[in-house]
């Protein structure tokens, strides 16, 4: 797979194969999305920031299939909801661009509406 585009049509050919569309509802994808995110976090929960940034070769094998888990209730989700998500993202983008200007928030964790 090449593109976005390629992950949604190869996702939901997976899908379709199964005939999974039925319970691919907006709420079912959300909280399938939710569980797998909860598992790539299992995988930082009691490491130390420096740790988190060194896992070992097993460990980042598996961050990846999370990661690759989250991303395809992603797409998913975002396909059945008829979202495009790569305009969603550049919109996102610009928006976080407005509300966190680099001159005013360089170096710091500050929410938009702390500084």
């Amino acid at each position: 797979m090449q593109s976005l585009e390629d992950i949604r049509q190869g996702v939901a050919k997976f899908a379709k194969e199964r005939e999974w569309d039925q319970f691919h509802s907006p709420k079912n994808l959300s909280m399938a999305l939710s569980v797998e995110v909860a598992e790539l976090m299992e995988h930082f929960q009691w490491l130390t920031e420096e740790q988190s940034r060194d896992l070992d070769p097993d460990t980042l094998i598996e961050v990846a299939k999370e990661l690759a888990d989250v991303q395809v209730y992603v797409v998913r989700l975002a396909d059945m909801l008829n979202i495009d998500l790569l305009r969603a993202v550049t919109t996102k983008m610009q928006e976080n661009a407005q509300k966190y200007p680099a001159d005013k928030v360089r170096g710091s964790a500050k929410k938009y509406n702390q500084y």
